[in-house]
């Protein structure tokens, strides 16, 4: 039988050998079906590109970046999705569409900024297909605090599953 006594313990030796991250980005692989088209696309997007291989360049904006190679395999690319948080997701609607992105891109495809319980998003999808949500999360208070509150649910059979995630300052 397993104390309270060695759930403290366990769980102190496990914050004890926890690793210590100190991660400066994250920095996502995505692929492309036409990396050319891609390629133009993110430059219009507003991200900057550096080339780091003639089949892989790095796209960033403020700190923030991504691998744009051109490797294309359906079922992963089709199940890519990518979240980018803005500052005000409504302005960067406006500027979004005066891109006008689907008529210069065939298969890009905009949805416009929906309110959730958490904050606000608006959707793209690139010319490949990868799903991005560009979004604002709520402000909770004086310090402006953000807040997500996500929920995933899978049925299985009669049975629901919910994950929450939570992201703080």
């Amino acid at each position: 039988m397993i104390t309270f006594a060695d759930r403290i313990l366990y769980h102190a030796v496990q914050i004890q050998y926890s690793m210590q991250h100190k991660g400066i980005s994250i920095r996502p692989f995505i692929g492309a079906q036409d990396f050319e088209v891609s390629r133009s696309f993110y430059r219009d997007l507003g991200f900057e590109e550096k080339i780091i291989t003639p089949d892989m360049s790095y796209f960033r904006s403020q700190g923030l970046g991504f691998y744009l190679q051109d490797a294309y395999v359906k079922e992963w690319v089709d199940n890519t999705m990518l979240f980018m948080e803005v500052e005000d997701v409504h302005r960067f609607w406006n500027e979004l569409q005066t891109l006008n992105l689907p008529a210069k891109y065939n298969t890009v495809r905009l949805t416009p900024v929906r309110q959730l319980d958490w904050g606000s998003e608006c959707f793209v999808h690139d010319p490949s297909g990868i799903l991005w949500h560009f979004g604002e999360f709520v402000k909770t208070d004086k310090n402006h605090l953000r807040c997500q509150s996500i929920s995933y649910r899978l049925q299985r059979g009669s049975r629901k599953f919910t994950a929450y995630g939570a992201l703080s300052n």
